[in-house]
């Protein structure tokens, strides 16, 4: 039998980012990207029962059976917390736990631009975080909470499926929400925010129609929120945003959201060279009246040129940002071609000509 508790243990000591089980096989970890088998049993239908039961409890086990899906937040004895999601597939047991840093991560440490830093001043509207699963947004969101927490005296609350990163009060005072304990949904605890005298509101994720419309709402009445999204830059989210709605409503949320929108920050984490360890490469949209005008006009298709010659605002494309990472030696070359959106224009940038050029536009 395997004690998870003991399992997570050892990935912390391991160091991994991420623990997987499946039936038929023992725990894998990731490390640095790559998966690692475990030293522990092969896991079968009775242990994978048992180790969501352990976590969750026979009440919520019941739940998890019929939805077949289920989010919650565990820790161990060190004080080391984890995300985890459990499920099904192919009608068995699986299970995912995501490590939760310990401390709130400093902005600084995180290599992100110092735009992102800056954003935390703003005194109202939306800043979405977007990325795929896994490329950091909790983390870069935990952060920005961080500078608020040490540079403001302000009310915050937060929304989280589940709850990741846990705040204490420093100047401001934190309100941390869990989805499914503290309040049904998204929308549900949205819904009732507004009642609660925030300051600024924190949304996990713009995951369906009436969550999106309640946190643009929340922008709009005059409060900073900072939520996520899983897209991959900064027009396919003003996209994605925009579709989520009927079509009939789509004019008026183009209007709205030209309003309400001030940041867009897209992140993917790369494999470090240097060092052990992952570093975030970003794009990065800030909402000047080009950018309003595009959204409201529906010319969206011209936010990546508005990107590219926005860079003395602060403004910068992914593959401005893997170039960066690259020179600076903390990602691999082939990699950073690998995965631009622009491969050949990125191998001019990484030449000897273009190195001059991106040191050039770096020091604007």
């Amino acid at each position: 039998m395997i004690e998870y508790k003991i399992m997570l243990a050892k990935a912390i000591e391991s160091e991994a980012s991420d623990v997987h089980i499946n039936i038929g096989m023992p725990p894998v970890m990731r490390i640095n990207t790559e998966l690692v088998v475990m030293d522990l049993p092969i896991v079968d239908d009775e242990i994978a029962k048992k180790l969501v039961e352990d976590m969750i409890g026979e009440k919520k086990f019941t739940r998890f059976e019929q939805e077949r899906d289920i989010d919650f937040s565990t820790w161990i004895e060190d004080g080391s917390r984890f995300r985890v999601n459990a499920h099904y597939q192919r009608d068995s047991i699986a299970i995912s736990f995501r490590v939760i840093a310990s401390q709130i991560p400093v902005i600084d440490d995180l290599h992100l631009p110092d735009i992102v830093a800056e954003l935390t001043d703003l005194p109202r509207g939306l800043v979405v975080v977007t990325g795929h699963t896994g490329s950091g947004k909790s983390t870069t969101l935990a952060a920005m909470i961080g500078v608020i927490n040490e540079k403001f005296k302000k009310r915050v609350i937060t929304l989280e499926d589940p709850v990741e990163y846990a705040f204490e009060n420093v100047n401001c005072m934190i309100e941390q929400r869990e989805i499914g304990s503290d309040c049904l949904d998204f929308a549900s605890g949205l819904r009732h925010v507004l009642r609660q005298d925030p300051d600024i509101i924190l949304v996990g994720e713009m995951r369906d129609l009436e969550t999106t419309s309640s946190t643009i709402t929340a922008a709009e009445t005059g409060h900073l929120v900072l939520s996520t999204l899983h897209t991959v830059n900064a027009s396919q989210t003003v996209e994605r945003i925009i579709d989520i709605y009927p079509a009939n409503q789509q004019n008026q949320i183009r209007a709205m959201l030209s309003n309400t929108l001030q940041a867009v920050i897209s992140q993917t984490l790369f494999k470090r060279i240097d060092q052990p360890g992952m570093v975030p490469c970003t794009e990065i949209l800030l909402c000047t009246s080009a950018v309003r005008n595009c959204i409201r006009e529906n010319r969206v298709y011209e936010i990546p040129n508005v990107i590219e010659t926005s860079r003395r605002m602060g403004m910068q494309s992914m593959d401005h940002s893997i170039a960066d990472m690259c020179l600076k030696g903390y990602i691999d070359r082939d990699e950073a071609i690998l995965r631009s959106t622009n491969p050949s224009k990125l191998d001019k940038l990484l030449s000897p000509a273009g190195k001059v050029q991106v040191a050039i536009n770096g020091s604007n």
